[in-house]
């Protein structure tokens, strides 16, 4: 069955398209501002196993059920980390320095409902690209991270 789309204005059928920021910041917090939510960031979270917010569910912690950070899959894990490390070159451009992704994970230290294991994982990634380059760190994924996927590892 095809929709007539033609009613809709571009910002009707793409709300982030509104909210564009000339690649300066997200869309979407400028969509927060305004709205108070941002309904294109809780769509492509919500579908995106690389966001550690996408492995947000309930855990049962005795008798109280809370909100925990369930731990993701090595590969999503490698994907988020590629999803920081391009969103600092978008953001920051030609100043980008390979620091720029832990520096930003580690304004948000605080604020992430994030398995403990995930986390350490993408810290210390974000870590070694700060410390050791693209280059290096790439490969260590490849060779170390994704290969437990592949051993069986998680």
């Amino acid at each position: 069955m095809m929709h007539d789309l033609s009613k809709y204005s571009p910002s009707e059928f793409i709300p982030g398209v509104k909210y564009y920021q000339d690649g300066h910041r997200s869309p979407n917090n400028a969509q927060r501002e305004d709205e108070g939510v941002s309904k294109a960031w809780l769509h492509h979270k919500g579908r995106n196993k690389h966001h550690f917010e996408y492995w947000i569910d309930y855990d049962v912690d005795g008798n109280s059920t809370i909100l925990a950070g369930m731990k993701m899959p090595v590969k999503y894990v490698a994907e988020m980390f590629c999803d920081r490390v391009a969103a600092s070159r978008i953001y920051n451009k030609d100043k980008y320095k390979d620091s720029d992704p832990l520096d930003y994970y580690i304004k948000g230290l605080g604020h992430y409902i994030m398995h403990p294991e995930t986390d350490e994982l993408l810290h210390n990634l974000l870590k070694m690209l700060a410390d050791k380059g693209e280059e290096y760190t790439f490969a260590y994924i490849k060779a170390n991270v994704l290969k437990k996927k592949k051993t069986g590892g998680l």
